[in-house]
């Protein structure tokens, strides 16, 4: 097989390596090119009162989507519009008060140059991000993003490698110059992720988890039988034994029932549900924080806590409830 010269003799890991430095100078050459475009764009977009409509063909077009979902993920509304599918009926998508960012490494691709003169049409804010300055994009737009590099990582100079790299990064850079203006914490982070598990640390309540389980429950006066049945029939390996007003006597777990079996010699007969209860179990609101209740279990050692409000007995929170939702 035929290599390149610049690859010629060099080992695989020396090829990885070097594709890796190339990438990252490409990188650190993109501080000097930050300018006063890159701020005035980013002003804009936190005025805008619609959204950031990001377009591109090619491997532009997959960066475009990638930009999109990070702006989208961190507070700024935006959506992608593949420049082909534009010139074609997908140009209704852009709205008067949408501003619209181009990428593209040499500015002169065709369906770019189809594009622009719309977009100027309807009077949107057009910001090129773009490797080529001189280009008809960058000649045609208010704003100019500079990704340009001097060498792509491809030994024919010709793929998008260090120019694809560039472009994420500026976008990057956008996103999260958007994120420390306004303010977006990890609070705001975790309202546009509630699947994640940052989301579920910060929005998950005891509420959300205990309503999914049985509802085991005991009075003072059932049989051993009674409450053994009872324990195997909600399978969360605890009772709650309440009083006829619902109120919270005590909990009996798995482990109460194996010492009270040591003790009787297997005589039950002089055992009932408050012989064997442990009062003053730990209990928790339905409203607490699901990271809440994990510190409780952390701190007293124990896998249930009882949920109660207001003296009554609602369910029980078990510890694998957390650790299923990916807290703990």
């Amino acid at each position: 097989m035929n290599l390149h010269l610049p690859y010629m003799n060099l080992s695989i890991v020396e090829i990885a390596q070097r594709t890796i430095d190339i990438e990252a100078k490409a990188i650190a050459g993109l501080g000097v090119l930050v300018d006063h475009h890159f701020e005035q764009v980013v002003k804009a977009i936190l005025q805008l009162k619609g959204r950031v409509v990001i377009s591109g063909v090619g491997k532009s077009a997959i960066v475009a989507q990638k930009i999109v979902a990070t702006l989208n993920s961190t507070g700024t509304p935006s959506l992608f519009m593949h420049a082909a599918d534009a010139i074609h009926g997908d140009l209704g998508m852009i709205q008067p008060q949408d501003l619209v960012i181009l990428i593209s490494k040499s500015g002169e691709s065709q369906e770019i140059k189809t594009l622009v003169p719309l977009i100027k049409r309807q009077e949107n804010i057009l910001v090129a991000m773009v490797g080529n300055t001189t280009s008809f994009l960058a000649k045609h737009a208010e704003y100019i993003i500079n990704t340009t590099i001097t060498q792509e990582a491809c030994p024919n100079d010709l793929a998008p490698t260090s120019s694809t790299t560039a472009q994420m990064v500026m976008g990057d850079a956008i996103a999260v110059a958007l994120m420390e203006l306004r303010g977006f914490d990890k609070e705001a982070f975790a309202q546009y992720h509630p699947g994640g598990n940052l989301g579920k640390r910060l929005y998950l309540k005891v509420s959300d988890l205990y309503v999914t389980n049985a509802r085991p429950i005991s009075h003072p006066d059932d049989s051993i039988q009674q409450v053994i049945m009872e324990i195997t029939a909600k399978r969360l390996g605890v009772t709650v034994v309440v009083n006829v007003s619902d109120e919270i006597q005590g909990i009996i777990t798995d482990g109460d029932l194996r010492r009270m079996l040591e003790r009787s010699g297997g005589n039950l007969s002089n055992y009932t549900a408050r012989s064997i209860l442990t009062p003053n179990p730990k209990t928790i609101l339905p409203n607490t924080k699901a990271i809440d209740a994990l510190a409780v279990f952390a701190e007293y050692d124990i896998s249930h806590l009882v949920v109660e409000e207001n003296g009554k007995y609602l369910g029980v929170l078990h510890l694998h409830d957390l650790i299923r939702e990916g807290i703990g």
